[in-house]
């Protein structure tokens, strides 16, 4: 009996774009720890300077600068952000990027033990059903991730795009403020990270290839806006859900939003079959409802 159905025969990486799978490990690690930090700081400088009822006020962002946490953390997520640009730069975008998922075991254990409250069976199933979504995602990706050169129109589509999130999200802001939704600031900030992630590899791949111009350097600010309007969102996310509750957002919708633009936009899953796709969308379902689980379960939530 013969079948039509495209199967891959082997895995497309090489073992150089191998290797970057421990290389997105190490800097999901110190993804999780700058984000204990930084969480903790935030919690300092509001127990100093007071909450604010529509987001962090200018005063408490610089009052963040002198908080010694919030700089090691900002100093250790730096790191993980270098490790990601190098492990996004020479693999597909679509296996290690979800990769930063680890960080949320870590978070999560972390955030139980220095709060003293234990994760309720409910919690972990959260925690769990994210890495799962994650893990079956990265399997797929894996096997079907592919790279190629990303010529002018597929960047010039990606920075549209990101003008139109960043107009749908600047809008709703004025309404998030106001009721301090912790899951807002967490989706805002992870699907502009995962614009990050994407824009950061185009800009570093042209750099390699020798190719610099206009498009370019609009790439460059939509990294540095992108980056620097989720980087408040964050922050925000801290002052009004745990850490534990960031990180689950941030290493799904930011891998999803990056993945969905390189599989969409970027063609490295062009080729998959079927069956591959479809267990991409299941794979993301299940990873977002497990960030939605822990926003209703996570330890800080319970009273």
């Amino acid at each position: 009996m013969t079948t039509d159905l495209p199967i891959p025969d082997a895995v497309n990486l090489t073992p150089f774009q191998a290797l970057m799978i421990p290389v997105a490990l190490v800097g999901a690690v110190f993804l999780s720890l700058g984000a204990q930090f930084q969480s903790r700081g935030v919690q300092r400088v509001e127990a100093k300077l007071g909450r604010q009822s529509e987001g962090l006020s200018v005063r408490h962002v610089l009052a963040l600068l002198g908080s010694g946490y919030w700089v090691l953390g900002t100093l250790m997520l730096g790191l993980a952000v270098v490790l990601q640009l190098f492990s996004i730069t020479n693999a597909p975008l679509i296996v290690v990027q979800p990769l930063g998922a680890v960080a949320l075991v870590i978070t999560t254990w972390f955030s139980s033990r220095s709060s003293g409250r234990p994760l309720g069976q409910q919690a972990r199933r959260a925690v769990w059903t994210c890495i799962v979504g994650v893990g079956i995602f990265v399997a797929i990706a894996a096997f079907v991730g592919r790279e190629s050169a990303i010529d002018a129109a597929q960047l010039t589509t990606i920075l549209l795009i990101l003008v139109v999130v960043l107009a749908v999200v600047l809008v709703s802001f004025r309404f998030a403020a106001k009721h301090q939704v912790a899951l807002y600031y967490i989706v805002a900030a992870g699907v502009l990270y995962g614009f990050v992630a994407t824009l950061a590899k185009v800009v570093l791949n042209r750099f390699v290839a020798g190719t610099f111009d206009w498009l370019t350097v609009l790439a460059i600010v939509g990294v540095v806006v992108a980056a620097a309007l989720g980087g408040y969102f964050v922050q925000n996310a801290y002052s009004s859900g745990s850490a534990d509750l960031v990180i689950a957002g941030l290493t799904v919708i930011d891998p999803i939003v990056a993945v969905g633009i390189g599989v969409l936009v970027l063609g490295e899953a062009e080729g998959a079959p079927w069956f591959a796709v479809l267990g991409f969308l299941v794979a993301a379902v299940v990873a977002i409802t497990g960030v939605f689980l822990l926003a209703k379960h996570h330890p800080e939530s319970r009273s």
